[in-house]
């Protein structure tokens, strides 16, 4: 009955290990090739560090126990404008903007207002990519 016990744990153990909360990434430090199909890019936007919806996006990005990960996402911040970062030139802000990104590097969703990890979470379910990934992954679903 032991090996038993024993299996059951080196099965269930590592679900119980807590995930890390993502760390956001300035934007000057993240290359866009390489991204490319390996992460979906999560860049939020504004005009300085100080603005109120860029600190509660990022609030909200610090409840997360590993939702994100687990969708391969990156967190990258930019709050430069003078900077002119390849992903203000390429995504074009203005002022507080979330910009969420599939693995292709395309723009699927942009939000003048921050959002809570439920709602990436969800709306990232819905990209053609990942989907693809889930029916990979589960392929009776």
């Amino acid at each position: 009955m032991k090996p038993l016990y024993f299996l059951v744990l080196a099965t269930f153990l590592p679900l119980a290990a807590v995930a890390e909360p993502l760390v956001p990434l300035p934007a000057r430090d993240v290359a866009m090739e390489e991204l490319l199909y390996h992460k979906r890019p999560v860049v939020v936007f504004a005009d300085s560090p100080e603005d109120p919806a860029y600190l509660q996006q990022m609030a909200l990005l610090a409840r997360d126990k590993g939702e994100l990960a687990e969708r391969d996402v990156v967190v990258i911040t930019d709050t430069d404008p003078a900077a002119r970062s390849v992903w203000r030139q390429k995504l074009r802000p203005q002022g507080f903007s979330l910009v969420l990104l599939d693995k292709d590097l395309h723009p699927i969703i942009r939000k003048p207002l921050p959002w809570d990890l439920r709602e990436i979470g969800r709306a990232i379910d819905k990209f053609p990519l990942r989907r693809n990934e889930l029916l990979e992954r589960h392929p009776g679903r």
